[in-house]
């Protein structure tokens, strides 16, 4: 599914799992990587797979804070878990996925606010 800056908000607050993939039509890795997240994608129906062309939502990349692309991030009930430049292989997407799937959400909160 795309992404825009409207339907950004929306999409995290009715999925537990949201990845979204920042991309562009001209990045060579990104073409590549898209193939390996569809792929993943069509496995999962319990995960929200969205894309973000970075050219077409570029207030929504900058506000992401996306400097380097393909970038993936991963969201569990509207909390931003995992964030990371750069393609996966798809054993590595598979783990991303389990390792956010097994997240105790209000336990990782908890523990990154112990060490501010």
């Amino acid at each position: 599914m795309d992404i825009t800056e409207t339907s950004f908000a929306e999409t995290l607050k009715n999925n537990e799992i949201v990845f979204v993939g920042f991309w562009a039509g001209w990045c060579g890795p990104c073409r590549m990587f898209t193939l390996t997240y569809e792929a993943v994608a069509g496995k999962h129906a319990d995960i929200v797979f969205a894309k973000v062309d970075t050219e077409a939502e570029q207030s929504l990349a900058g506000s992401a804070n996306i400097t380097s692309i393909p970038t993936l991030m991963a969201f569990k009930n509207q909390t931003l878990v995992f964030s990371q430049a750069g393609a996966l292989n798809a054993a590595a997407l598979e783990q991303v996925m389990e390792a956010v799937r097994r997240l105790d959400v209000d336990l990782h909160l908890a523990e990154g606010a112990q060490q501010n």
